[in-house]
């Protein structure tokens, strides 16, 4: 049956006021992130971070303006289903010629489920597979820049080359000595390729807009020589000199990992066509989910679609069951996870212990905190999803008999589509990568992956206090090791802004009474911190101990809190590098070894 003239207009203009909400997200979207090189040369860091954070909250703003448009204007929610339908097949036609379609797809999903039932969340009315090709667009406006750009050097045109690559990015701030940090790049580039034999295709490609985070923006390519592509990144940083250096040469696919961390915040760079961006990246990191990657760019809520529709499909090729995860079990969180698929669940509890005074509301917060706030490579970043459906028939019975005893308000079993599937429905979870707690890391390490550990676990914190983060609890439970050997913070419900913390030294007993008593004897305020009194929690193994105060002692002194504290007052914001310091560039390397408190360590 056709639908008749009038019917099929309304779908007509609905989809059309869907894809106008869709495009002024995504002009606001770009004009924040290209608004990150004119920040990154007036080394505005605070204006970087404020306009990281904001950029964050574009999206849910634009779908709920998209919502409330077509209530007021198309009565949405009262439209028959068939009407839905033409909607979503005006809406594919609309993205023909689109360059940003796997997005607008997505947002064409978020603002139709705050209007439709769940029972109509199918393929009919939403895009549970994407409908439009991603491949080969192209940005064909005249004048455009491409996704990329290649570049043919020759050996004696290898030094021009670097620098018209370099320029071509337009940075107005002057470089201190181009030619010199060329002549380095140059020389770690033949030290990688083990010199300059060049094949008949020998080019160097580079993405066409820098990427900016932090107090950094990176170069992106890589070197095609023959049958071989080597991955690179060229961080560009402000000297002491005000002007710029390049800072180092990265090669390899590992370092672009470390770079583009999925414990890092999103990077700020100028897209017209981000599925060609996302398509080079993973030409250098084919181990990286394309999420991971769209997350790396900022498109977070993309990212979460990719990666549910990556989940369901592991379901359908997975026979195992999820479990309870390994490890001390929370106060504040139900961990769960499933042993194939690397990543855990996480689900607020109902009730904490006294211990614990906090609720959902605050839980949440703390977590959108971590969302907005730069990362530095030591909080792993969160998916928050709300009605995630499972098959119960996945779930041991031993884990669903928790979720019901700790998690009964978020946890609902039910065969609520009548098809005969009994699933299992949280409301509410937030999901992260799976990473070895570091308590269960300890038990096992050798003695050199110990002092790695500890020293790690200490730098962790070093770079939280930098980026104006005190993690609260700071037990080994709560920070896990990646892959890399890296240490990362997972566990937010007591995270507080460093400059909120009041951090004090322990009081001398007033007598040996209070001395001899297991009772506090002083005053402690909401926001008291008593640094001396974290060894006994955390040092309880003579060889952890001897390893962290051999590396890490100040962080039992309040004065080095406080010290950092008064720098982050006045104004300063600490370069937090996202590689090994070793790795840069001779002349940025500090002539003396600098105090442990002030070094900068490799997230």
């Amino acid at each position: 049956m056709f639908p008749n003239r009038l019917t099929d207009s309304r779908a007509f203009d609905i989809a059309r006021a869907m894809l106008e909400g869709f495009d002024k997200h995504y002009r606001l979207f770009r004009e924040a992130s290209a608004g990150a090189k004119q920040r990154f040369e007036a080394a505005d860091w605070i204006g970087q971070q404020r306009a990281q954070a904001q950029r964050i909250e574009f999206y849910d703003m634009r779908v709920a303006e998209s919502v409330e448009r077509l209530q007021t204007e198309f009565d949405a929610a009262t439209l028959a289903m068939d009407v839905w339908q033409q909607v979503k097949l005006h809406y594919i036609g609309l993205l023909t010629n689109h360059r940003q379609p796997e997005l607008a797809e997505t947002f064409f999903n978020s603002v139709t489920t705050k209007i439709l039932h769940r029972s109509y969340f199918h393929n009919d009315f939403i895009f549970v597979r994407p409908a439009v090709s991603t491949e080969y667009i192209e940005n064909d406006d005249p004048g455009a820049l491409p996704a990329f750009r290649a570049y043919y050097p020759s050996k004696e045109s290898l030094h021009a080359t670097w620098r018209r690559i370099v320029e071509g990015y337009g940075l107005e701030r002057p470089f201190e000595n181009l030619d010199r940090d060329i002549e380095h790049v140059v020389q770690a580039m033949l030290g990688e390729l083990g010199g300059f034999r060049a094949r008949a295709n020998f080019q160097i490609q580079v993405i066409s807009s820098l990427f900016y985070r932090n107090k950094g923006a990176y170069m992106v390519g890589k070197i095609i020589n023959g049958f071989t592509e080597t991955p690179f990144t060229l961080p560009i940083i402000h000297a002491p000199s005000g002007r710029l250096v390049i800072d180092a040469a990265l090669f390899g696919e590992d370092d672009l990992l470390m770079v583009f961390s999925f414990a890092r915040a999103y990077f700020m760079v100028d897209m017209e066509v981000p599925s060609a961006v996302v398509q080079f990246l993973r030409s250098m990191m084919p181990r990286k989910p394309r999420h991971e990657l769209y997350n790396s760019i900022g498109l977070q809520k993309h990212g979460k679609n990719l990666f549910y529709r990556d989940f369901l499909a592991h379901l359908r090729h997975s026979t195992d069951q999820f479990r309870i995860a390994p490890g001390i079990k929370g106060m504040v969180m139900l961990v769960f996870d499933l042993p194939s698929f690397p990543y855990v669940f996480k689900v607020i509890k109902d009730h904490f212990p006294p211990q614990k005074d906090t609720s959902r509301e605050l839980i949440q917060s703390k977590y959108l905190l971590v969302k907005q706030h730069d990362r530095v490579g030591r909080m792993a970043d969160t998916l928050e999803y709300s009605n995630v459906a499972f098959p119960r028939d996945r779930f041991e019975d031993e884990l669903v008999a928790e979720l019901q005893e700790f998690c009964a308000s978020t946890i609902e079993v039910s065969d609520r589509d009548g098809d005969g599937v009994v699933e299992l429905i949280l409301s509410h979870a937030y999901i992260e990568r799976r990473m070895i707690p570091l308590n269960l890391y300890l038990q096992e390490a050798s003695p050199e992956q110990m002092e790695h550990a500890v020293v790690e676990y200490g730098n962790a914190i070093k770079d939280l206090v930098r980026a104006n983060i005190f993690p609260g609890d700071m037990l080994w439970k709560n920070f896990g090791v990646t892959r890399h050997g890296k240490v990362v913070f997972y566990d937010y419900d007591e995270i507080e802004y460093l400059t909120d913390c009041h951090f004090r030294r322990v009081p001398p007993p007033r007598h040996e009474e209070d001395e001899m008593s297991g009772e506090v004897w002083y005053s402690v305020g909401p926001k008291d911190v008593f640094p001396e009194t974290f060894g006994p929690f955390l040092l309880g193994n003579p060889q952890v101990r001897e390893i962290f105060m051999r590396h890490h002692a100040e962080l039992l002194e309040p004065e080095f809190w406080q010290q950092h504290q008064q720098r982050i007052a006045d104004g300063h914001v600490h370069d937090v590098f996202p590689y090994d310091p070793q790795r840069r560039f001779a002349r940025a390397r500090p002539a003396s070894k600098p105090r442990r408190d002030e070094a900068v360590a490799a997230p």
